[in-house]
């Protein structure tokens, strides 16, 4: 069977080529926003929904036009996988799974993603990585990568770079452990609790963000003092951000270990269909510790 699975590194770019990725994203929430605002001055005067190969046209339009040229400086590829976003975000919306998509701000999931594994260079030997108009990037080397590349997303983080490389490769089909099915009750007080016939077995929960929680109050608490985007009020916000990531890691940590584990032992795992973060105004403290756990 075919296994894709993500590398995910912390990368350390020159000064230069800090400044290209930031130009980079910038110019991928350009494309995203300029072909939002275009489908949406297009459904507003009755025409029809613009498919990925028409917006696609307009691309090369708005890279050799006079108002937007220096979107020529950043990898076509990039530029192209932003419309395909925006694509797959109103096919979800149609399919009713998801929200009418919005537009992207600066400094929310900056991100490049290079989907051509022919333009991309992985030299594991030496630690690095070699991108399109990038050259090769330093990144921190915790893991082999394993697999056949496929595709390389370059992320921004609390102030730091990361690159995701996704990689398919085939592995035998696992041999499952008796019993091969387990229901699954999720709680708060349990994180989890797994049912097979027989045994009950419980996971105790993290609560990494509870942990945290009167660290990253103080936090916000200086942040909310400084002036507004002056040079203290930025530093504040990293260290907000810091804190933000480091609840997130230990959670997807704790959830990735979890989930890995079940699915190793089990054929067949049965869940209820849960509704995640409603009525958060009158059950704040139940609905957070349900986010807190990372249900969804």
């Amino acid at each position: 069977m075919l296994r894709r699975q993500a590398f995910k590194f912390r990368i350390e770019p020159t000064g230069e080529q800090q400044r290209k990725l930031h130009q980079f994203a910038g110019a991928c929430r350009l494309v995203f926003n300029k072909a939002l605002a275009l489908q949406q001055a297009n459904r507003e005067t009755g025409g029809k929904f613009i498919g990925y190969v028409a917006m696609a046209r307009q691309l090369t339009d708005w890279r050799n036009g006079e108002e937007t040229p220096w979107l020529k400086e950043a990898p076509v590829h990039p530029l192209q996988h932003a419309l395909k976003d925006l694509d797959r975000a109103y096919q979800n919306f149609f399919a009713k799974r998801a929200d009418f998509p919005r537009f992207r701000k600066r400094g929310q999931h900056d991100s490049v993603r290079y989907p051509d594994p022919k333009q991309i260079k992985l030299d594991q030997g030496n630690r690095r990585i070699f991108l399109p108009k990038l050259g090769w990037l330093r990144y921190r080397h915790s893991r082999p990568v394993l697999g056949m590349l496929k595709n390389v997303t370059v992320s921004l983080s609390a102030g730091h770079w990361y690159v995701s490389i996704q990689t398919e490769r085939e592995v035998a089909s696992p041999l499952h452990a008796s019993p091969l099915a387990v229901g699954i009750d999720l709680g708060v007080a349990r994180f989890a609790t797994l049912w097979d016939g027989h045994q009950e077995t419980a996971l105790e929960p993290l609560n990494s963000f509870a942990r945290h929680q009167q660290r990253l109050a103080r936090a916000q608490q200086q942040m909310a003092r400084k002036t507004g985007f002056g040079r203290n009020w930025l530093k504040a916000r990293t260290r907000v951000r810091r804190i933000h990531r480091q609840i997130g890691n230990a959670r997807h940590d704790y959830l990735h270990k979890a989930s890995h584990a079940i699915s190793k032992s089990h054929a067949l795992v049965c869940i209820e269909d849960l509704q995640v973060g409603r009525n958060v105004r009158q059950k704040a403290g139940l609905n957070r510790a349900i986010l807190d756990q990372g249900w969804g």
